[in-house]
């Protein structure tokens, strides 16, 4: 197969080192892509949201499948455009991607559904917001209603500081992503984990799974961002966590769009709130998640590319290929200001992107004549195994310190040192 990668980030980075690495794959291209997406195949200088173009150059480049990266192409309909000129896409198309751009539309589809979640409240404005946290107990997330980068969630311990919150957003700050629709929810206790299950338009089928850490500092302290560092397989959940998650939630998901008349083929991504009462739905993406995607590709085994074909087809065939390598770890490193701002780093160091074995370090980041430049935010995702999740974590951490050596002068960049330690 020839196939299209659609983005530009390490999440991107990783997808199309696992795909290069499958039996099925010939040749492999990525829009725009990135060094590492460059180091494997050829990049197109063609933005993720511009179905036309993109769409355009996968006609002349003969493209047999199509695998969609970040929820702004799918939010664009990138994946409707490739769809109606019949080439084999992974990755939804724009009305059932509302699970993940709109979180009251997820909220509303949960609720029809009888699918486990938080109970929350919808509010347009200051004022419906005040009234609504009037007789609020307990702690709230703040969550503005479309896609915000990892940005649009608040996790207020009480209402008096999701209103300072909302003072904000509906004042000088404006709401993230646009708009001024914001979810208010009850703050569930429990502990996170995220499950990824893959839709072929009938069923949907559990292939992996993944803890990742939120907040900026240890401890999960410091403001909500997307995602600091993940490991895989989940440690410390229950022995029948596929099955529950498969009766309560995926299988209302599948029979909700089926009964809404909605197909829906490509990744579900379902992050979860372990509660004493089982599993509850905090958010669907409806795309691989970043860092997740990180540490679940280097555990596939088998034709990885094959398998979304199948997908894309409407035949998923699961025994092709697996999530079960050793345990992997994955440690994000950031600019110091993330996610309050995001200021792009020159020189990285030529080096970035080699790793020992069992260790890989995936960027966002580009290269020219020798030298690796990066957006700002977070721009590493270094990953590691091991015989064992300790093992995975103590070689992540120490690529994290042979990384900081090649670096170039003056890049600084940050990280938590507890991922993976909380299991």
């Amino acid at each position: 197969m020839r196939i299209l990668v659609v983005g530009n980030g390490a999440r991107e980075d990783a997808l199309s080192w696992r795909l290069s690495r499958s039996e099925s794959c010939d040749a492999l291209f990525a829009a725009p892509g990135n060094a590492g997406t460059a180091s494997r195949g050829t990049n197109w200088a063609i933005p993720a949201t511009d179905g036309k173009s993109l769409l355009a150059r996968a006609l002349e480049e003969r493209i047999d499948l199509v695998v969609l990266g970040p929820e702004t192409a799918i939010a664009a309909g990138v994946g409707d455009r490739f769809r109606d000129a019949k080439i084999p896409t992974f990755g939804p198309n724009r009305a059932p991607g509302r699970l993940e751009s709109s979180k009251i539309f997820a909220k509303r589809f949960m609720e029809r559904h009888g699918i486990p979640t938080a109970k929350s409240r919808v509010v347009h404005s200051l004022a419906h917001a005040e009234k609504a946290l009037a007789d609020w107990r307990g702690g709230c997330v703040v969550k503005a209603d479309g896609l915000a980068a990892g940005k649009g969630v608040v996790v207020a311990p009480d209402a008096e500081r999701a209103l300072a919150v909302l003072r904000d957003w509906y004042g000088t700050g404006g709401v993230p992503g646009g708009g001024s629709d914001v979810l208010l929810e009850e703050k569930l206790e429990g502990r996170e984990l995220s499950v990824f299950a893959l839709g072929d338009g009938k069923r949907f089928t559990i292939v992996g799974a993944a803890c990742d850490y939120k907040r900026a500092g240890d401890g999960d302290t410091g403001p909500n961002t997307g995602g600091m560092g993940a490991y895989s397989p989940p440690a410390g959940f229950p022995d029948d966590l596929e099955r529950l998650v498969a009766e309560r939630v995926l299988e209302p998901v599948a029979r909700g769009l089926a009964g809404e008349n909605e197909r829906f083929v490509g990744v579900l991504y379902c992050g979860l709130m372990w509660t004493a009462a089982g599993p509850s739905v905090i958010e669907f993406n409806v795309r691989f998640g970043d860092p997740e995607t990180q540490v679940l590709m280097p555990r596939v085994r088998g034709d990885f590319a094959k398998l979304l074909r199948g997908a894309a087809d409407g035949a998923l065939d699961a025994s092709v290929a697996t999530f079960d390598g050793d345990p992997c770890v994955g440690v994000v490193l950031a600019t110091p200001d993330y996610p309050r701002t995001s200021s792009p780093l020159r020189d990285l160091g030529a080096d970035v992107s080699l790793g020992d074995a069992g260790v890989a370090f995936w960027g966002a980041s580009n290269a020219r004549d020798g030298v690796v430049d990066a957006g700002g935010g977070r721009v590493l995702t270094v990953t590691a195994q091991g015989a064992d999740l300790e093992r995975a974590r103590a070689n992540a951490y120490r690529a994290v310190d042979v990384l900081a050596r090649r670096m170039g002068a003056g890049v600084s960049l940050s990280y938590r040192s507890d991922i993976a330690l909380d299991r």
